[in-house]
């Protein structure tokens, strides 16, 4: 059975750093892509960066947040830094099954963690 579980959320004034972190279990070892979503009140579920089993990796926020995977801790992290208050919303971690390869569409994500909350005050 897959889980993903973020931690690492919460308040932090403009300008701030966070670092999300997202342990996962049952997933094949070294072979899985992370993806981060977030997503707002009363909007729909958008990425924000991917990393592929490859390491290869894509952003929304480029510059300011880095995604990286430690396959030795089956954890992967979300460094945020420079946050602005429109970077307030749920974040979320995903994987995929039976591919090292991420995509941009949260509907091609097989596994979901249960979201951290993220609060940039100005």
């Amino acid at each position: 059975q897959v889980q993903l579980a973020e931690s690492g959320g919460g308040s932090v004034k403009a300008g701030g750093s966070l670092r999300l972190s997202c342990k996962a279990s049952g997933l094949p070892s070294n072979s899985y892509c992370m993806g981060w979503f977030r997503q707002r009140p009363g909007q729909g579920r958008d990425w924000v960066a991917l990393i592929d089993a490859d390491g290869d990796t894509d952003y929304t926020q480029e510059g300011r947040f880095i995604i990286s995977i430690d396959y030795n801790e089956n954890t992967g992290y979300l460094q945020m830094n420079n946050l602005k208050p429109d970077d307030t919303a749920m974040y979320f971690c995903a994987s995929r099954r039976a591919t090292g390869i991420c995509v941009i569409g949260p509907g091609n994500y097989d596994y979901w963690g249960q979201g951290t909350q993220v609060t940039v005050s100005s």
